[in-house]
């Protein structure tokens, strides 16, 4: 048996109805898009079996990218939650044949709402094509499944459908990255476009240094604040050095060290630093990996630390560069 082939020819098949499909759209389906467009409360999909399957991930989809929206199973709706829907709404029925005993129960009582109706079928004259005030053909010439039962092709065809609608809307309404991050702050989208520098950096317990401070004491400093740095301000709390354990370990080769000289001695005198907390932390991660440092300073207008970002604390938030 070669799997392989069958594989190819599923996927072949369900191309196939895509491709028609695209042939095929006509005026229903601006038609569709228009009432939902319209729609001022919720658009409600519903659906039994494979098809509630799908309206659900349909329904997660809508409200992801600017479509209010919810999955409502038939059978809950006749059991009481046919309260959930309200004057205003709109419901998006799926069907294959069109006669699904939960759905066609809640048909009669649906148009006594009087809200529009989206019909997705593969029969016309079915219950649902009838209650339908705009009904959009998912018929399809053969499932991919070899007995021809099982929903697969149909399926494909109903959830690229149901893409293509929330595709379309997404266009006519100029939703936006920043519009789909806001619905997705959790994301690793909505975290490149909403998380700023002063929702990540430290600013508590700070390793800061004088200029009179010793590397002995700097070294203590240093292994207090776990961050493999001491920050050495002026008299005037200014930000003025940075002194790194790279640093330390290079100031050991020298023949003239001592834990007794100033750590300022040894630490860069004109280090990174920045005074935009608002900065995105995907923008100062670039900062970061194009300077090669691990620890950004973030300083006031006058140049004193206000608190420090650090690479690890950028990863561990699961920021990424642009």
């Amino acid at each position: 048996m070669d799997l392989l082939k069958i594989a190819k020819e599923t996927l072949e098949i369900e191309a196939n109805a895509l491709l028609k499909s695209s042939q095929n759209l006509n005026q229903n389906f601006l038609h569709a898009i228009d009432t939902i467009l319209h729609t001022k409360g919720k658009l409600i999909i519903t659906g039994v079996g494979k098809s509630g399957l799908v309206g659900a991930k349909m329904a997660a989809t809508f409200a992801s990218t600017g479509t209010s929206s919810f999955f409502l199973h038939p059978t809950e709706a006749l059991h009481g939650d046919l309260g959930m829907i309200a004057k205003g709404d709109t419901l998006l029925a799926i069907s294959s044949s069109g006669e699904s005993e939960e759905l066609t129960k809640i048909l009669p009582h649906i148009k006594r709402f009087n809200i529009p109706l989206i019909g997705l079928s593969s029969n016309l004259h079915s219950s649902l094509g009838k209650y339908a005030d705009v009904f959009l053909d998912i018929s399809v010439e053969k499932e991919a499944c070899p007995l021809g039962v099982a929903p697969t092709t149909s399926t494909t065809l109903t959830m690229a459908l149901g893409d293509a609608l929330a595709v379309a809307l997404m266009k006519h309404r100029g939703f936006k990255e920043q519009d789909f991050a806001s619905f997705h702050p959790g994301g690793s989208l909505g975290k490149k476009l909403f998380i700023k520098i002063k929702d990540l950096m430290r600013t508590q317990n700070l390793p800061i240094a004088t200029k009179s401070t010793t590397l002995k004491e700097a070294i203590v400093t240093m292994s207090e604040g776990q961050l493999g740095t001491v920050l050495i301000v002026d008299e005037n709390e200014k930000f003025i050095g940075l002194l790194s354990d790279g640093d330390l370990r290079r100031a050991l080769m020298t023949e003239t060290f001592s834990l007794d000289q100033y750590a300022i001695d040894y630490a860069s005198k004109t280090p990174k630093s920045y005074n935009n907390t608002n900065l995105l932390a995907s923008e100062a991660l670039e900062i970061i990996e194009n300077d090669r440092i691990q620890l950004l300073p973030l300083v006031t207008e006058d140049g004193k630390i206000e608190g420090v970002l650090h690479i690890h604390d950028l990863i561990n938030a699961g920021i990424k560069s642009n």
